[in-house]
């Protein structure tokens, strides 16, 4: 643990912050803050994604794609989890109420740099036995033409998402079922992986599937159950908004803590919940078959918007509503006593089957990252058998080891992975402001915009899923 804390204290406070902040602001600024001017279009997208989308030469494959709805929902399901419970939780229990504030602002801006990635992704995706497939490490070696740099940020990805998160995900269901329902620690631990192992044995298809029906129903359900508290404490609603203002630059004086801390616990537990800029959303995004890269780009961005500014800050308005935030108390437990402050026992048990759904669709759509990359690096059938076997140990052992180890685990290779990807970003995102040009072009001549490879030249060998 302190090593972790070492490795995290020098990577958050002094070159992520800064990075994610420049990013997000850089990218907002080249696209003409297109997450504000197209959020209409993205509303639009979505109510009509349920489809697939066959042009030119995707129209063979379109029986392994899946549509732009299911990509969504596979993005939603990684990025809704933990982190909208446990971590929010923990971020307002270290950070204060100010903490709140810096997730939104993540959020909003970083929407962005989601758009930016999954855009890329889709230009350069390619065609792969079951499905699409593309993500950072595609798009860094076609674009960037760096094998060792692709291959590393592969290898990242695939520790973050399929053994350090999963790991967390897994903590958190144990954690809440432990506080609920008295289960034992290790039971929960043999059941998840189970069910883990059945579920990626099924690939794309089946995780697309299962996160479609799961993750729309639970986030209704929880945003609805936050609702109510607002509702019971609409009183003090007032005084809770100014408090997140307030302490987002004056610090809490209730926790001891300043800027820096509602700073730093703002962007690093709100970009483990949104992933804006992360580069993993981007690995589902490739697998849609959409007329245009845009499109998916949209999505993506509007995923942020649903985590972040809808779900995440519902978990905040029910512990900032229940005061009991500076009790000592944090991760997901602080949002069961919160509820059940708020609305009796039954709170504190509907947050631990939220919990499990949220977190379970996190830990599948988590494997597929993993498996993506895993293929990109060497496609072997029996690698892939092993990495699923791993996977499940790794569920198994988050569910018996300590809160503190598989968070600080988890935000050190978070950080390392997100650094990957923003230096690509940073040398590939004017092909991404480019199809947003050719994009609202067609939109505003009243076409269905679609995309081929010629419309930039100088990179058409390089995105073959677009001839």
């Amino acid at each position: 643990m302190t090593f972790l804390n070492t490795i995290n204290d020098i990577l958050w406070t002094y070159v992520l912050i800064v990075v994610l902040l420049f990013a997000a602001i850089w990218f907002t600024i080249r696209t003409k803050g297109v997450q504000f001017r197209m959020f209409c279009e993205m509303i639009r997208l979505l109510c009509s994604s349920g489809k697939r989308e066959h042009t030119g030469s995707e129209h063979s494959d379109a029986r392994h794609s899946i549509s732009s709805f299911q990509a969504f929902a596979v993005s939603i399901a990684s990025r809704v989890g933990t982190g909208n419970l446990a971590g929010v939780a923990t971020a307002i229990a270290i950070g204060g109420a100010g903490s709140v504030f810096w997730m939104w602002v993540i959020a909003l801006l970083g929407a962005s740099t989601a758009f930016i990635e999954s855009t890329l992704a889709q230009l350069y995706k390619e065609r792969g036995a079951d499905s699409f497939r593309g993500g950072p490490a595609y798009y860094i070696q076609k674009g960037l033409g760096k094998r060792w740099f692709a291959v590393l940020f592969a290898v990242l990805i695939t520790l973050t998402f399929g053994l350090a998160f999963n790991s967390v995900q897994s903590n958190t269901i144990a954690a809440a079922a432990k506080m609920s329902f008295g289960f034992s620690p290790v039971w929960v631990g043999i059941i998840l992986t189970i069910m883990t192992v059945v579920i990626i044995w099924g690939g794309i298809q089946r995780i697309s599937k299962f996160s479609e029906v799961v993750v729309p129903v639970m986030a209704v359900l929880y945003i609805l159950l936050a609702l109510t508290v607002i509702i019971i404490s609409i009183d003090r609603i007032p005084s809770i908004i100014a408090m997140i203002f307030h302490d987002a630059f004056h610090g809490s004086a209730m926790l001891g803590g300043g800027v820096g801390s509602a700073l730093m616990m703002g962007i690093k537990r709100g970009l483990f919940s949104n992933e804006a800029g992360e580069g993993s959303a981007p690995n589902v995004a490739a697998t849609a078959s959409v007329s245009h890269p845009v499109k998916q780009g949209l999505i993506q961005a509007f995923a942020v918007f649903t985590d972040t500014i809808l779900i995440c800050t519902c978990t905040a308005f029910i512990i900032l509503c229940s005061g009991i935030f500076d009790s000592g108390v944090s991760g997901i437990q602080l949002t069961q006593l919160a509820l059940e402050g708020e609305v009796g026992k039954a709170g504190s048990t509907f947050v631990a089957i939220a919990v499990f759904f949220f977190a379970f669709t996190s830990i599948v759509s988590n494997y597929y990252y993993g498996e993506t990359n895993l293929r990109f690096i060497y496609d072997s059938r029996p690698l892939i058998i092993i990495y699923r076997l791993v996977v499940g140990a790794m569920v198994m052992v988050g569910a018996v080891t300590s809160l503190e180890f598989v968070w600080g685990l988890a935000d050190v290779f978070m950080g390392l992975m997100t650094l990957c990807n923003l230096t690509a970003l940073a040398f590939l995102g004017k092909y991404a402001i480019i199809l947003l040009d050719d994009y609202t072009s067609q939109r505003t001549k009243g076409y269905n915009p679609v995309y081929h490879s010629t419309t930039i030249p100088r990179i058409a060998d390089k995105t073959e899923c677009w001839d």
